[in-house]
């Protein structure tokens, strides 16, 4: 009888391990989509040249005279 008892033990467990045969699939991570900013080619220009204007505006507007105090 232990005999019987034993065999069936092993018998089950050895068709359970069948059905775990192929173990856990590896979970599957959706890549999430890259977004590139647009960046435009005339951004490094404008800037300098807006400052160029500023100062050229800033050195024709400053009079020039020599300053004359009262007395």
């Amino acid at each position: 009888m232990k005999a019987r008892l034993l065999g069936s033990a092993a018998a089950l467990m050895l068709m359970s391990g069948v059905g775990h045969a192929g173990g856990m699939a590896e979970p599957v991570m959706e890549e999430e989509p890259v977004v590139e900013a647009a960046s435009s080619s005339n951004a490094g220009i404008v800037i300098p040249l807006l400052l160029l204007l500023l100062i050229a505006a800033a050195a024709s507007s400053g009079g020039g005279g020599p300053v004359q105090t009262p007395g």
